[in-house]
């Protein structure tokens, strides 16, 4: 009877050991593949962000003033390339579509160039690399980005598309998971050195720093709600423009397969200096496999 038991009991612990490996196997992409999560080597990471911020307000003018919107989509691809995990290699492309003149905002979606109320292209690609500076804090990582201009001119007709100049540019992240495993907090860091002619760019010789919060939490391990407070600081050195913002938001991330989730994040620029003072609506998918 006792070596019954014994056996019995060998088995359970045995079925709970394997369904406590099972459940680490299962966890999803967006509790564990944070940005301060570096791949495995041979693993790959593909995110499509897309971002749509119009304004009819700045602090520029006083009141309402004509519409502009501008459309921003992102693919950032990276993939592990160390036995030990802790170096990232990638590329990241950007294509903008903005309209302006008081244009309906889904007008970016028409791309149709037309003189001094619309532009459109891809305006820059960066090789970056993504790594872990300290051995010993695992979810402290660093990205690093150098960005190339696409565009032969800042704005043409009086239609803005995209900054000429190169952009150096490092992105700090750390995340925290609280012991429940209900919360996670996530802060990340963005700065981002302008440099190239004086002339070509508002933004060349300039320096910006983005700091941010996010707070999720899991109702289950294949949804999470967020909320999120940025500023941005672009500091002068020597184009004499100066600029900050705040936005406040939220959103949520949805599991949708092993491989694939979706994000949406909506935010509201609450106040700022020398910018627009709108609002944007993101959508963004994203495979890790």
């Amino acid at each position: 009877m006792k070596k019954i038991s014994l056996a019995i009991l060998a088995m359970v612990v045995t079925f709970l050991g394997f369904s406590q490996e099972d459940e680490k196997v299962q966890k999803s992409v967006i509790q564990e593949y944070t940005p301060s999560k570096l791949l495995d080597k041979g693993q790959w990471d593909i995110k499509w962000f897309n971002n749509l911020y119009t304004q009819t307000e700045s602090t520029f003018n006083d009141g309402k003033e004509p519409r502009e919107t501008f459309f921003t989509s992102t693919l950032d691809v990276f993939t592990g390339v160390s036995e030990s995990s802790n170096f990232n290699v990638g590329l990241l492309l950007e294509f903008r579509s903005n309209v302006i003149a008081d244009r309906d905002a889904l007008d970016v979606f028409s791309f149709d160039g037309e003189t001094g109320t619309a532009r459109s292209g891809f305006t820059s690609f960066a090789p970056a690399i993504k790594f872990n500076p300290f051995k010993n804090v695992s979810n402290f990582t660093v990205q690093t980005a150098f960005h190339i201009p696409l565009v032969d001119n800042e704005s043409e007709d009086g239609v803005f598309l995209d900054q000429k100049g190169f952009i150096f540019q490092n992105r700090f992240f750390y995340d925290y998971t609280f012991p429940s495993g209900d919360w996670q907090i996530f802060t990340e860091l963005n700065t981002e050195y302008n440099f190239g002619k004086k002339e070509d760019s508002f933004a060349n010789n300039s320096l910006n720093l983005t700091p941010g919060v996010f707070l999720s939490y899991f109702p289950s391990d294949k949804f999470t709600v967020l909320v999120l407070a940025q500023h941005s600081q672009r500091i002068d050195t020597g184009n004499d423009f100066e600029q900050d913002f705040t936005a406040l938001g939220g959103g949520f991330k949805y599991q949708l397969t092993k491989v694939l989730n979706i994000e949406t994040l909506y935010t509201n620029f609450v106040r700022g200096n020398n910018t627009g003072l709108g609002e944007t609506f993101n959508i963004g998918l994203r495979a890790l496999f």
